[in-house]
């Protein structure tokens, strides 16, 4: 048999005095939140809204289309377009581009976390100024490099440069993840008998998987909007990405630009990358390292 506490006299009456001790701009934060969630959300819901109009309706200016049309999806997908193997390729790229980004970036990040060295910082450094160079200005470099060993319409032809932009920031962010984990981690495990590289394959690693969690996320999307490089290395239909491919739809007229259809494929590209950061939110904010030394 269960009994309920019925809350006493004092705590009935300092409910409402807790009320009114908040001041009266209690709310402005969460009003702060709100209109940012509205801005950065806006250009999303539009687009979505868009994919769902007529083509002779696109540019009406309703929040809601009336009537819901489904007809820019097909259009996407439409065999002539080449998009369901842009996506294909796009996930090559990406997934490729992101498994080696960790492998090296994990590597080269502990090394310079935990080894010490004349002129670690000045290597760290250098790697965050490789960063700075934008895309557009490598690009002729690269396409004379490309040429000369033949990889133009290949896929490392993609991989490459992408890699090259995102082992930096791997680098950095995975960097400074590891100088915050305690040394004792490693101490105690070769005490068990550990060797250094069972120590980081067994215990740091593990811990780390916050850090590499959104390190990869980082990295996956970089190389999955990637479209410079992948405009200018790849000729071949077949061959592009979906964000290529997407910008390169036609109309029935020569210069009809189908903003329906584009809208519907910026729709399902964009899918993957919300189920992704949806599915890792957990392993990201998880504290995996609370706790660790006693």
């Amino acid at each position: 048999m269960s009994t309920t506490l019925d809350p006493s006299p004092t705590e009935v009456a300092a409910s409402p005095a807790r009320a009114k001790e908040r001041p009266w701009w209690w709310w402005t934060p969460y009003a702060g939140i709100a209109v940012i969630v509205v801005y950065c959300l806006s250009p999303f819901y539009w687009m979505l809204v868009s994919s769902l109009r007529r083509t002779n309706d696109i540019f009406d200016d309703t929040p809601i289309p009336a009537p819901f049309s489904l007809e820019n999806y097909g259009a996407a997908f439409a065999e002539d377009n080449g998009f369901l193997r842009s996506l294909l390729n796009s996930l090559i790229v990406a997934g490729i581009t992101t498994v080696l980004t960790l492998i090296v970036g994990t590597l080269t990040a502990y090394a310079l976390a935990r080894l010490d060295f004349r002129g670690k910082n000045l290597v760290l450094a250098i790697v965050m100024v490789t960063s700075m160079f934008p895309g557009i200005s490598l690009l002729v470099p690269l396409l004379e490099l490309f040429l000369a060993i033949e990889w133009i319409n290949t896929y490392q032809a993609m991989i490459v440069p992408s890699l090259s932009f995102a082992l930096p920031l791997a680098v950095w962010n995975l960097t400074t993840f590891f100088r915050q984990m305690p040394t004792e981690l490693e101490e105690a495990a070769q005490i068990d008998g550990c060797t250094p590289a069972q120590a980081f394959r067994k215990v740091i690693l593990p811990l780390a998987a916050p850090g590499v969690f959104t390190t990869a996320i980082i990295t996956f999307i970089a190389a999955w909007n990637e479209y410079i490089i992948a405009l200018s290395v790849v000729n071949e239909k077949a061959l592009k990405t979906a964000p290529v491919i997407t910008s390169q739809f036609t109309g029935t007229a020569q210069f009809d630009t189908p903003f329906g259809t584009q809208m519907a494929a910026g729709v399902i590209v964009t899918i993957p990358l919300v189920i992704l950061v949806l599915v890792f939110q957990r392993r990201i904010v998880a504290g995996l390292t609370a706790g660790g030394v006693k």
